[in-house]
């Protein structure tokens, strides 16, 4: 009996450290958000952070469920490469800092992705970046709020339909009435957390197991190397290709470019954003290799969880599951106002014949934060990988916006007709390369529809100026 008391007390505080965790964001978020009048607030926050906060936000929103739960399930099923794969992403963001961010500078009234598509493509580029915008935002959000979903259910013995509603319906309250601004705040918070508990799960996992000689001892030999076969490094290659190239310049860190006080700022911050993801990608895979040591026969996409469960102290575990949370949660608030900002900015603005008042914007901004929240709710409960679908989901991004708007932001020659070609070029190859032919040596239809894309946007003009110079010849 004296045994049950005590099982029953570490639980409750465990449930107590959990819940006032979650009550703690809420307040945050609803109390940041208080001040915001315009869509200028609510997409963007005033341009008002600086360096630390734009490192913070950028970070807490793409360390989501795909890139620690995932990131863990992957290497526990096939081992280190998977993280040399999200290395790609880390190297993204390094370039972005490099060449991308000091020229945001020249956007300094966009809030979105379309208000730097529509002067350099038209306002159809525009719309059309708005759709792919949400379909993207939206297939990444599903995946967080499915991790949500996992780690209510194991930790909390809720129901997974259940743990969704809850953690998602904080995350929809304080994002609906306070934008960008609660977002970012709540990140803050999310972002301390979550990288204080993630390696502290890694530690006591790898002394849980015995050290780190016993993780080797116990784990398959292949998962501790990298593929040297031809065609498997052909396939490594093309994973590292598709996390460099499918969350580029995707809406959520395009705002992250665009809330900066100053241009130094955005640059620094995006660049140490990068440089934290090397050891972190290396800390959360390395979790699936402790989870598969304490458990080859283990559900792979329990890794993680199973690990903070089994090797940390109970009364620790409360803290962990929160940064573990924190991870979701970031990512979930940063993709859902993205969808929302996408939705009311690029599609319904621009088609609109008569403009909204700048009340009536914002009021349509936080119904369509809702209501995209709430669809992504059905999404979620389908998802069986995490990782798998945020792979699925670059499919809608890379191949089309990527090329025109990097282009756009680096100063290249633009024009309408290379768009068209570019996103036509770029749909059609991946639907080809992923659908009827399979993906021929495991590239990754993203990655062939992303160079058809830039061959088509970098050849149509130049082909277009010969055909103009023999008519005029011919004349």
């Amino acid at each position: 009996m004296q045994e049950l008391n005590e099982v029953s007390t570490i639980l409750n505080t465990q449930n107590l450290i959990i819940f006032s965790y979650l009550i703690i964001v809420l307040i945050i978020g609803v109390w940041a958000g208080r001040g915001v009048r315009n869509m200028q607030d609510y997409a963007v926050a005033g341009r008002s952070f600086g360096t630390l906060a734009i490192f913070a936000t950028l970070s807490a929103s793409f360390i989501g469920g795909g890139f620690t739960m995932g990131n863990a399930e992957k290497v526990f099923l096939v081992g280190l490469s998977n993280i040399v794969a999200l290395w790609g992403f880390s190297l993204k963001e390094i370039l972005v800092a490099r060449y991308i961010a000091p020229n945001i500078q020249h956007y300094p009234d966009a809030i979105s992705v379309g208000d730097i598509m529509e002067p350099a493509y038209g306002r159809e580029a525009r719309v059309f970046a708005g759709i792919f915008g949400v379909i993207l935002s939206a297939g990444i959000l599903g995946a967080q709020i499915g991790a949500m979903g996992y780690i209510f259910n194991l930790f909390l013995d809720l129901s997974r339909s259940t743990g969704v509603a809850l953690g998602l319906g904080i995350v929809i309250t304080y994002a609906t009435i306070g934008g960008m601004r609660a977002v970012v705040w709540t990140d803050i918070i999310q972002f301390t957390v979550l990288v204080i508990g993630i390696p502290l799960a890694l530690y006591f996992g790898i002394e849980h197991v015995g050290g780190w000689s016993a993780v080797v001892e116990k784990v398959p030999a292949e998962h501790l190397m990298i593929a040297t076969e031809p065609i498997a490094l052909i396939a490594l290659g093309s994973l590292f290709l598709t996390f460099l190239l499918g969350e580029t310049l995707v809406p959520p860190y395009v705002q992250r470019l665009l809330i900066g006080k100053t241009n130094q700022s955005v640059r620094r911050g995006t660049l140490f954003s990068g440089l934290l993801s090397i050891p972190f990608f290396a800390c959360t895979g390395l979790i699936g290799l402790v989870a598969f040591a304490m458990n080859p026969a283990l559900d792979a996409n329990l890794a993680m969880p199973y690990v903070i469960q089994e090797s940390l102290p109970p009364l620790l575990q409360g803290i962990i599951i929160a940064a573990v949370i924190s991870i979701i949660m970031s990512s979930a608030d940063s993709f859902l106002n993205a969808a929302a900002i996408a939705f009311s900015n690029d599609i319904i603005k621009p088609l609109r014949k008569t403009s909204l008042t700048p009340e009536a914007e914002l009021r349509m901004a936080r119904i369509v934060t809702l209501a995209v929240g709430i669809l992504a709710v059905v999404f979620a409960l389908s998802i069986d990988s995490i990782i798998d679908i945020l792979i699925y989901s670059y499919n809608f991004w890379a191949p089309t916006i990527l090329v025109p708007l990097a282009a756009a932001l680096l100063g290249a020659p633009l024009s309408r007709y290379r768009f068209i070609a570019g996103a036509t070029a770029g749909i059609v190859t991946t639907i080809v390369w992923s659908h009827l032919l399979n993906s021929p040596f495991g590239i990754d239809g993203l990655v062939v529809g992303a160079v058809a894309n830039y061959l088509a946007f970098c050849s149509t003009d130049r082909n277009n100026a010969k055909r103009r110079e023999t008519i005029s010849n011919n004349a």
